[in-house]
């Protein structure tokens, strides 16, 4: 990764009155707010952005930065979590006044979503890449000017007919996937926490696993 370049360039200065709390690391979990969405396929980084928070002892929840952040400090980290408030084809606009709020840089910050292309409870960390046609990630790399940000993949499947990606990434998991989900999800808050205590190597080697 050209770190080197990117860190030209950030980090932005928060322009808020707001104490902000020191931050080293951050986790972003991609969906949609709102009930609606809840425990729908496409909203599985928030399960994991929770999942993360819960087992770092973040409990507390605030609006901030169009997310909700939880905020503090694991094994002597200051970290932080959140789940953009905008939707997914939005998620740059949250990413990026997540950087300003904290003053961090790409590197340091990993983009947690589903991705149709990987088998279920599959986990892939990268720290580049194409979207893949995945809308969120792609506003982020064009809000970003660039495609080279840790991001961690959790696959969904793509059990669905033509013309159904719509409506199979907006449905809950089917029964018989929920406890492969649920596997992937604990998996996947592990992996996010080796990025925050060691980095993303680390984090690859440890955690890329198939479905």
């Amino acid at each position: 990764m050209r770190s080197g370049l990117l860190r030209r360039f950030w980090p932005f200065r928060a322009r808020t009155s707001e104490e902000v709390p020191e931050v080293s690391r951050l986790i972003i979990g991609l969906g949609n707010p709102g009930p609606d969405y809840e425990d729908t396929r496409h909203n599985i980084g928030f399960e994991i952005a929770e999942r993360v928070a819960e087992k770092a002892g973040l409990t507390a929840w605030t609006e901030a930065a169009s997310a909700l952040v939880a905020e503090g400090q694991w094994r002597g980290r200051p970290v932080a979590v959140a789940k953009p408030l905008t939707f997914m084809n939005r998620s740059g606009q949250a990413y990026r006044a997540l950087l300003r709020r904290y003053t961090l840089a790409p590197d340091d910050v990993l983009v947690v979503y589903d991705d149709l292309s990987l088998p279920e409870g599959a986990l892939r960390l990268r720290g580049q890449g194409s979207a893949g046609g995945h809308n969120g990630v792609q506003d982020i790399a064009d809000r970003l000017n660039s495609t080279e940000f840790p991001r961690l993949r959790v696959g969904i499947g793509n059990s669905f007919p033509a013309g159904g990606q719509v409506r199979y990434v907006l449905e809950p998991f089917a029964d018989d996937q929920r406890p492969i989900m649920d596997e992937a999800v604990e998996a996947a808050a592990e992996a996010a926490l080796t990025f925050i205590r060691d980095d993303l190597t680390t984090a690859m080697n440890r955690h890329n696993r198939r479905g």
